[in-house]
């Protein structure tokens, strides 16, 4: 299986801002160039589309199918939603109280930062999404597979294929690397 990670362009936030489950809709020239450049790595006719429930990869969805139609129409699939960092949300990074990340940091995989949802829920409901999208490759014999989505679900993609789908010990399991908005990323199984 090849799955094709892209995240959605620049928000349109002040920067500096918690954000993860918030709707905010990207920047529209960054969607537009991110889409444009997205257009020319992409396999041609994938099997799948999906998309987080978060108007940001729809636009990033609908602009890139205006550069190629020949991909499946999007479907959305909110398991691919960024974490939901619950009271944090919008709120500046900055001012979020040390105390937090150490809670988070103790019990990294259980801790709900911000009292919503904990970091090994989300790598739960990711590796529900790639069993899922594995099926539908079957199904449809095909090899390409695109999602578009957010860099908590990129990371917690990553931690999977590195460490299967079981609670992640901690923060230093947890992958760094992410796509720059607009960006993309190939993983292989």
């Amino acid at each position: 299986m090849n799955l094709w990670l892209l995240r959605h362009a620049q928000v349109d936030l002040p920067p500096g801002l918690c954000y993860g489950i918030t709707d905010a809709p990207a920047l529209a020239g960054a969607t537009a160039g991110a889409a444009f450049e997205l257009a020319e790595v992409l396999p041609a006719r994938p099997a799948l589309v999906w998309m987080s429930g978060l108007q940001r990869t729809h636009q990033l969805a609908h602009a890139l199918r205006r550069h190629r139609p020949d991909l499946p129409e999007p479907s959305t699939d909110t398991r691919l939603n960024e974490m939901d960092f619950g009271g944090w949300e919008q709120q500046p990074w900055d001012n979020i109280p040390r105390a937090a990340f150490d809670h988070w940091m103790a019990d990294f995989a259980h801790h709900r930062f911000g009292g919503a949802e904990s970091t090994q829920a989300v790598i739960d409901r990711v590796a529900a999404a790639l069993n899922d999208t594995r099926e539908r490759l079957t199904q449809q014999a095909g090899t390409h597979a695109v999602w578009i989505t957010h860099a908590g679900v990129i990371r917690a993609a990553r931690f999977l294929q590195t460490h299967g789908h079981r609670t992640v010990a901690g923060a230093h399991e947890w992958p760094q690397d992410a796509p720059n908005p607009g960006g993309w990323t190939l993983l292989r199984w």
